[in-house]
Order: C-alpha cells, then structure tokens, then sequence
C-alpha cells in the first residue's frame, strides 16, 4: 500500500470504523533514520490505534525506526515481509526476506527488545525466486505453477520462517493466504495469479497459538470476513477497503457500530481539510484517497469526476467535498 495509506487516507478510514487498526504505508527504516521523519511519521491522534509498518533488513536501524515510532506515539511496529514489489525486492526488505528466516528472527529480537508496543509481521505463506524459474515463453507458466504448488518442502519452510519470528517475540503474524513471485510478476499479478492457500493459514495459525494469526489476501465482502473469522484471529483488509471504504463500516456495524451517511463522512473530511489546507497541504493529496466512497451507488461516478477535477484547481475550497457529496446523493434519489 506504498503511496496509498498516508496520513490523510487513514483520517478518511477513521471515519468508518472507531476501533480498527489502521497501517501506514511502508516506511523504510533508512527513510526515519535519515530523512524527515517528522514528515514521514506525522499523524493525527484520530487515527488511533494506527501501526507503523517498516522495512528493512539491518535489525539495528529497525529497533532505532522501531523506538522512534514507539516515541511518535504508534500503538504497533509492523515488519513488511509480504511485499512483493520490485522497488522492495531489489532493496533486500519486503517478501525476499521470506528467503531469510534467520535475519528476520535478529530483525524482530531487536524490534522487540527496542519498544514495549507489540511487533507484528507481515508475509506470505511463501516466496518463488525468479531464479528457480526457466526462460523463453515457458517462464510464466513455469512461475504459475511455482506459485500453486505448496508441498512439504513449501510447508517446511514456512513453518521455520514462523517458528523463528514467533520465538523471537513477534506478537501476531499476518499472513497473505498467497505465494509472492519475485523478480517475474508485477505486484498486481501477485495478487491475483497465486491461488488463496487460507488452509495453509488455518493450519499456521493452530502451530503458533496462543500467538494470533490474522489473515490476509482475498477478502471482497463483509460476510466473507465474518466468516473467515470463525476461525481466524483477525482480517487485514488493503485494497478492497481503500477503493470500497463503506466495507469497514459495515464491519463496525457487525460489531455494534453506527452506520455512518456518507454525508457525514465527507462533513468529518471537509473539517479536516480545512485544518490540513491551513497548514499549507493541498485538497488533491486529500481527496485522491475519497474516491471510491460512492462505489456501487448511482453517483459513484459524478463524485469521482467532481473530486478529480475540482480539487486539482488551485482554489479549490473543502466545500467541494460536500458539494460533490450532495450531487451524488441527488443522483442516487433520482435513480431510486
């Protein structure tokens, strides 16, 4: 969720779930040690409880990233090792370190002995080198059936990934139910191509009790989730939530929450954009992450068309927020 779960996106989630645990974007530990960390690591005390989702491979600079996030004021320390993206692959963090079980277990003892907030982990139920695989026009299906296989070898070696982290004091793996193929796919054919393996899952989750396991990949609906959560010990929702945000409210709901109108939600927005435009940001960094609060409505699309636009102008005001909202509601009443 690079670029997507900045601090203005999870202020707009907030709105739809009280208690959810919000992540930030992946954040390399290079990044805090050396850049601007207040820029970077920056959040509104709405966004509690939010967690602090690192990269990295060196496990000194992780506990320092790790023990200013604790000092920022984050309620968790995540360590991305799901991430299958070039940008991470060749910068050795992300899902590579899966091939690494020994440095990941260093990497989570030292988190864990930096802060006293819990430190999570973030992976895949495996990992398939471009190295392993052929050339010519084979490759792809020689990578495709790669990702589907999960025998004894797969097994192994995952449970010794886990094993290491759990044992170097990890407080919850969470997992994405899907092999990552490094070096051949894009992030996006990562998501898709590799079957969901959620028995794999389940089977981790009863090796590593009392430790929770939350699972990961796949997730569309509210009813789904619910049902996986029979057994699992929580659901990571990425994308579907950023682009149908309504589905953490429908969450909350089942848990006793209020359904929030989306007219209040973008209320709650254009207070926070005006507060946000005072300090010098812009509306276009706020309302690129709203998009998707129409989805599946009759005015799904003259809301993104009036936010897209309208908040590129360079007066653009926090009113247009509501004013968008209020023609999408007027074209969903027609429709009705």
């Amino acid at each position: 969720m690079m670029d997507w779960t900045d601090r203005h996106c999870r202020y707009f989630l907030r709105g739809f779930a009280p208690d959810t645990l919000l992540y930030t974007e992946m954040i390399t530990a290079a990044a805090i040690l050396r850049g601007d960390r207040q820029k970077l690591l920056r959040f509104d005390p709405e966004e509690h409880p939010v967690a602090l989702q690192l990269g990295g491979s060196d496990p000194e600079a992780l506990a320092q990233a790790a023990r200013i996030g604790e000092e920022f004021g984050y309620d968790e320390i995540n360590l991305n090792c799901g991430c299958p993206s070039d940008r991470v692959h060749s910068g050795a963090f992300g899902a590579c370190l899966m091939l690494k079980p020994r440095l990941v277990a260093d990497c989570v003892a030292a988190m864990r002995a930096a802060v006293k907030i819990p430190v999570t982990v973030k992976l895949r139920v495996g990992v398939v080198d471009a190295h392993e695989l052929g050339e010519g026009a084979s490759r792809r299906e020689t990578a495709r059936a790669a990702a589907a296989r999960f025998g004894d070898a797969e097994r192994a070696a995952l449970e010794q990934f886990v094993d290491g982290i759990v044992a170097a004091g990890c407080d919850a793996v969470i997992v994405h139910a899907r092999k990552a193929v490094l070096g051949a796919w894009s992030p996006a054919d990562n998501r898709e191509i590799p079957p969901l393996r959620y028995d794999v899952v389940r089977a981790l989750q009863a090796r590593v009790t009392p430790v929770p396991t939350i699972l990961n990949g796949g997730l569309r609906t509210a009813a789904q989730v619910v049902s996986e959560l029979r057994w699992a010990d929580g659901a990571m929702l990425g994308r579907e939530a950023y682009h149908r945000p309504m589905l953490l409210a429908e969450l909350s709901a089942q848990r006793g929450g209020e359904l929030p109108t989306r007219l209040e939600l973008l209320e709650r927005m254009a207070a926070y954009a005006s507060r946000e435009l005072a300090r010098g940001e812009r509306l276009s960094w706020i309302a690129r992450h709203m998009l998707g609060l129409y989805a599946g409505m009759p005015g799904a699309k003259e809301f993104r068309r009036r936010l897209s636009e309208g908040a590129r102008e360079q007066q653009a005001s926090p009113q247009l927020l509501l004013e968008a909202g209020e023609s999408s509601e007027r074209l969903g009443e027609a429709a009705a």
